[in-house]
């Protein structure tokens, strides 16, 4: 297990760059990203691939979104700014997020795919084959975004 992915040498370069400027929260959360992808490595039994590196990343991103939530509500703010904090060192290993206008363009083009295939309008019945078209569109453009986002949009096209 001693190969590393692309990610995991840039995060160790990162940890040391940390570390000589005494910044506290980025080198715990390089650490935390740095052992999230060994883990992961680890349960795969080999080097995880790129697209591999960026669902942990993800999952690492929605637990800490789930927990700002949490704090928030629990009127715990200066918890929620920390894990605020910590998503914004995870997204710097992440390809660009997609603005709303982007995104919009993404679900119009894979309406129409579905439209195309079907012979007709897809409906909110076929809205899980409209999420898999704009996923496969995402992917196949490197661009990501969150789930939560696209599954809105999808439903506002598919409603109207």
């Amino acid at each position: 297990m001693s190969e590393a992915g692309a990610t995991e040498i840039l995060v160790n370069q990162q940890i040391v760059t940390a570390m000589k400027a005494h910044d506290g929260v980025r080198t715990t959360t390089l650490r935390l990203i740095k052992n999230a992808l060994k883990n992961k490595a680890i349960e795969k039994r080999e080097v995880l691939t790129p697209a591999e590196e960026q669902q942990a990343l993800g999952t690492m991103i929605k637990q800490r979104r789930d927990s700002i939530d949490q704090f928030t509500k629990g009127n715990r703010p200066e918890l929620a700014e920390k894990e605020a904090a910590e998503i914004a060192v995870i997204e710097e290993f992440l390809p660009k997020a997609l603005d709303e206008a982007g995104l919009a363009a993404l679900v119009a083009d894979a309406v129409a795919e579905v439209a195309a295939a079907l012979g007709k309008a897809p409906s909110p019945k076929e809205m899980g084959t409209v999420m898999k078209a704009v996923q496969a569109r995402l992917q196949a453009s490197g661009a990501r975004a969150e789930g939560r986002a696209v599954s809105e949009l999808v439903k506002k096209a598919l409603a109207g």
